[in-house]
């Protein structure tokens, strides 16, 4: 092959990795807005400390004290988390989980974690929940709903 081929191709295979890279979309959130379970457990669990308003954006609410708002992904439900959200302070400590999958694939959490991004909220987190609420919350028996 001729040196000018190979420059061309290989440029062009250059090109075609920067563009793609380009769209990969990242996550709505930042690291430092993912929330342990460990660590919303022992907030649930300790009365003295001011309590997150928790919001379920999954099929059921199994945590404590949680607001059910129902699956993130359909339109109804998250105009029902935009009405629950105009009634807090901007500054509210907000929790959002949802558990039904793994985090990685779950279609809930992304279009309920961007309304509060562009609701302007500016003290709300994502409950790390990698596997799914059973195995993150429930089998490590933190708070439930009764």
């Amino acid at each position: 092959m001729k040196p000018s081929k190979i420059t061309a191709i290989s440029l062009f295979v250059l090109l075609a990795s920067v563009k793609c890279i380009g769209q990969t979309n990242p996550e709505p959130w930042s690291p430092n807005q993912l929330m342990e379970p460990a660590d919303l457990a022992k907030t649930i669990n300790n009365p003295k400390v001011h309590q997150p308003y928790i919001f379920c954006i999954g099929p059921g609410a199994m945590i404590k004290n949680s607001i059910d708002i129902g699956p993130g992904k359909e339109k109804a439900n998250l105009d029902k988390f935009k009405q629950e959200l105009g009634k807090l302070p901007k500054d509210a400590n907000i929790v959002i989980y949802c558990g039904c999958c793994p985090f990685d694939h779950c279609p809930n959490i992304r279009p309920a974690f961007t309304l509060l991004n562009e609701m302007k909220f500016t003290n709300h987190k994502l409950l790390d929940i990698p596997h799914n609420i059973k195995v993150d919350w429930k089998d490590h028996n933190y708070p439930v709903q009764k």
